[in-house]
């Protein structure tokens, strides 16, 4: 199995650029966003649960992703994980999810596990202009998680800017490539297929 990983900042591309390659690639190909895995926290109020920092690295429940990302690795079946952002609370489906060939992970802390960087056959960094993620970003949370701009405003300031300036950004060290302008890359798309068929007739 080829495990890639994608990191960079929320609105940078990373999801378009998982589905732009799992439809290029003509084998089995399993998306996981690192998403799904946040901590749920079913014991606090909607409105506490609204003031969580969403974008700091211990969101995210990393032991859980990891031994799912492993099981695949070995050849074993996961339980299928989610995550709805409208209620801020998992959302597992408890659904099977089989190996596939190809195992693509985006997020935007996935390179901070260095467990989990050593299953991945390549890194990649999503190296997109700030003001582009904001106002993709802007667009995606109305039309698709039901936020308005005002929410939108405060959780941008007051965690999803200061929490790339003080992790995010520096995952590009981590990078064996990085993709600019956003993940409709076609170039970038290209590279990246024709790295990943290399491996897999390796």
């Amino acid at each position: 199995m080829v495990v890639l990983g994608i990191c960079g900042m929320s609105g940078s591309g990373k999801s378009t650029l998982a589905e732009r390659i799992a439809q290029s690639l003509s084998c089995r190909v399993l998306i996981i966003g690192q998403d799904c895995y946040y901590r749920n926290h079913s014991e606090l109020s909607f409105e506490e649960r609204m003031h969580i920092n969403y974008d700091e690295p211990d969101a995210f429940d990393h032991d859980e992703l990891y031994a799912d990302v492993l099981a695949l690795f070995e050849g074993k079946p996961i339980y299928k994980k989610g995550y709805d952002y409208s209620k801020h609370l998992r959302a597992d489906s408890g659904g099977l999810l089989l190996p596939p060939d190809v195992l693509l992970l985006e997020g935007i802390h996935m390179f901070l596990d260095k467990r989990l960087c050593a299953l991945m056959s390549l890194k990649v960094y999503m190296h997109v202009d700030i003001d582009v993620c904001l106002l993709r970003r802007i667009r995606r949370d109305i039309r698709e998680r039901g936020r308005d701009i005002d929410n939108i405003r405060e959780q941008y300031l007051s965690t999803v800017k200061p929490m790339n300036e003080q992790y995010i950004m520096k995952y590009i060290q981590e990078a064996d490539f990085a993709v600019m302008r956003g993940g409709k890359n076609a170039l970038a798309i290209d590279a990246i297929c024709a790295y990943i068929g290399a491996r897999l007739l390796a």
